[in-house]
């Protein structure tokens, strides 16, 4: 078991310093345009560093116009990594030293994945388009306790969970729907006062950290939840693809909303199904999967650094070796996904060569359908696990009548 863990945490380590490579080219030369785009080294470490005030050490909800687009303890993060640089220019001193808090935070994220699914775990730093994000941005930060919930979780450590998921929402929001998840296992078990317990303790420890900001500035704290409500279609998205391929689309925010809710009802359906006192861990980690599968996928947005938000989940929602197949799939066309966006973007910042809007549509297409594909093989899977065990349940009804009928 020892070995089993160095071994992860050392693909980890190799998976960080891949990717400290990739930047490594906008690191020496100043994170400069078309080059952070044809180069694809672009980092919101380096680019919000003097944007958002943190090179001046200021406060990050400060400012109503300004404050940064991220929830309380991302935010936090920023401006204490901030503190640690004493020139205003020290914006390559500052991605160094996230980027380092962000390698430790692959290891302690990919031992966690080993922790649930130690067979397959080393697939999530393996991932090319995992190695090609990590120093985007700040996402680690809340996928470390998001995963952390889940193993809690596990284990019947519900309060711990409960707490480690509100952590996580205050980090960045996306896992919130995780907490649907957790709520229906419970709900799944009639266990009523842990269903309860678990949704007021992650409510406290989300409001215990978002409370005082919000009281401090309102309008710099509510900045995050404003800049989302209002978001038009943007990069990555289903409609963003949809509009360069002049498509006509209604009521954005309404339909997303619409939309999602489906998704969320027929994984509640999904979930009702395969459910099974034996499985209850791994029916969990599945429909966390789909979960997020689904937000992403009706979310106005998708980032590149998204990809760090799913593959853990896949990976621990991966149950046979089958599934690897559909895994890898749709990881090559996330990869693909992550060179169309950076090649599409260097057309708008004076680059001799890019990618034309339509190929970069049909890349967004791509990515989709490969995640939509490696979702219907995780669903089937769970069904055909779910008809073999009715299967083997009625079998076993059949021979015990026989064999009462033969004693008579």
């Amino acid at each position: 078991m020892i070995r089993g863990a160095r071994a992860i945490a050392l693909v980890a380590l190799l998976a960080a310093l891949f990717s400290f490579a990739k930047f490594d080219h906008c690191r020496n030369s100043g994170w400069g345009s078309p080059d952070v785009y044809v180069h694809m080294c672009y980092s919101d470490l380096s680019a919000l560093y003097g944007a958002r005030g943190i090179s001046n050490d200021q406060w990050p909800y400060t400012s109503a116009e300004n404050s940064v687009e991220y929830p309380v303890v991302t935010g936090v993060v920023m401006w204490l990594t901030g503190k640690l640089i004493k020139d205003p220019n020290g914006y390559r001193q500052y991605f160094d030293i996230n980027a380092l808090f962000l390698a430790l935070l692959i290891i302690v994220a990919s031992l966690l994945v080993w922790r649930l699914r130690p067979e397959f775990a080393a697939l999530f730093p393996l991932a090319p388009a995992v190695i090609g994000s990590l120093y985007i941005n700040w996402d680690l930060w809340a996928v470390v306790p998001a995963l952390l919930s889940l193993y809690l979780f596990a284990i019947h450590k519900r309060t711990l969970s409960a707490i480690a998921l509100g952590i996580a929402i205050a980090t960045k929001f996306f896992p919130v729907v995780l907490l649907i998840g957790f709520l229906l296992a419970l709900w799944q078990r009639k266990k009523w006062l842990q269903l309860w317990s678990y949704l007021g303790i992650t409510s406290i420890s989300w409001a215990v950290i978002n409370i005082p900001v919000a009281l401090q500035n309102f309008d710099g704290w509510w900045r995050f939840f404003k800049l989302n409500i209002e978001r038009g279609n943007d990069l990555g998205s289903l409609w963003y693809a949809l509009s360069l391929l002049k498509q006509p689309t209604i009521n954005i925010s309404w339909l997303t909303g619409l939309l999602y809710l489906f998704a969320v009802i027929s994984i509640v359906m999904f979930y009702r199904y395969v459910a099974d006192p034996q499985r209850e861990n791994e029916n969990l980690w599945t429909v966390s999967f789909l979960l997020v599968a689904a937000f992403v996928t009706m979310s106005r947005v998708y980032s590149p650094q998204y990809i760090i938000w799913l593959t853990p989940l896949a990976v621990i929602a991966i149950t046979r070796k089958e599934e690897r197949s559909a895994f890898w799939i749709w990881q090559g066309g996330e990869a693909l996904y992550h060179l169309a966006i950076w090649q599409y973007l260097a057309t708008f910042t004076g680059a001799r060569f890019g990618m034309p809007a339509s190929i970069y549509a049909l890349a967004i297409i791509l990515r989709i359908s490969t995640l939509a594909w490696f979702s219907a093989t995780l669903i089937r899977t769970a069904l055909s696990a779910r008809s073999e065990e009715h299967t083997s349940e009625l079998q076993s009804r059949v021979d015990i009548s026989y064999a009462v009928f033969c004693l008579k």
